[in-house]
């Protein structure tokens, strides 16, 4: 398994923590797509800007039809959701 350095919880500053910490508030723990990008706050915080908008953003899609494609996609992909 490949290893990604990353900013542990504990270290977390500013941009970081915030984004560590809207996680926590949103999941109740801290996904690794967040933590492995936690090296360059700029694209965590970008990254989250998008997701944020796209599963709670106003659209034609209800939420629990956004995470079920989500979901539907991961598997496809072979990814663990």
């Amino acid at each position: 398994m490949a290893y990604v350095r990353q900013v542990d919880p504990d270290d977390a500053e500013g941009h970081v923590k915030a984004q560590y910490d809207a996680g926590l508030k949103r999941a109740g723990k801290i996904f690794n797509i967040l933590r492995i990008q936690s090296l360059t706050p700029e694209a965590l915080e970008a990254t989250m800007h998008f997701y944020v908008q796209v599963m709670h953003g106003k659209g034609p899609l209800r939420r629990w039809v956004r995470e079920l494609l989500a979901t539907v996609v991961s598997k496809i992909n072979g990814c663990v959701y």
